[in-house]
């Protein structure tokens, strides 16, 4: 099947000549990320029963631009741990940090990842000065 307008019998002057290379979609819509694939397994996957045409590539350029977010606050995570190369360790730093990402894959486990560095305020050693009435009283309260 043809995806192109014309591109048959009788399409005298309309489309492209049949002699020019075929221009994928993804550079078409000045994507990375590849729109035939996505259009493949959006029809494979029985999410409806047709497919639009501007489906796939919306979704192409979501992915794009939720993967190009991802590996920049993961490369500026690999670069303040002075690394050149991004592991899963960066990719949980730099999710867990960010607000919003963090909400999106809130339910989701990245292996390798380990957890946000955090010690309780509790847990910290108390200062040796200052604190010592208070800390004296505010045991009683309770």
């Amino acid at each position: 099947m043809s995806s192109g307008a014309g591109a048959g019998k009788g399409g005298a002057g309309r489309g492209k000549p049949k002699a020019s290379k075929s221009v994928s979609r993804s550079s078409k819509a000045g994507l990375q990320f590849p729109v035939g694939r996505i259009a493949r397994f959006l029809k494979a996957g029985k999410y409806a029963e047709r497919v639009g045409a501007g489906a796939p590539v919306y979704l192409s350029a979501v992915l794009e631009y939720l993967a190009a977010e991802v590996l920049e606050l993961a490369g500026n995570a690999a670069r303040d741990n002075k690394k050149n190369r991004i592991v899963p360790r960066h990719i949980q730093l730099a999710v867990r940090n960010d607000e919003e990402l963090s909400k999106l894959l809130g339910q989701v486990t990245i292996a390798n990842g380990g957890v946000l560095p955090n010690i309780h305020q509790n847990l910290l050693p108390k200062k040796a000065g200052s604190g010592k009435g208070d800390i004296g009283s505010a045991s009683q309260e309770f």
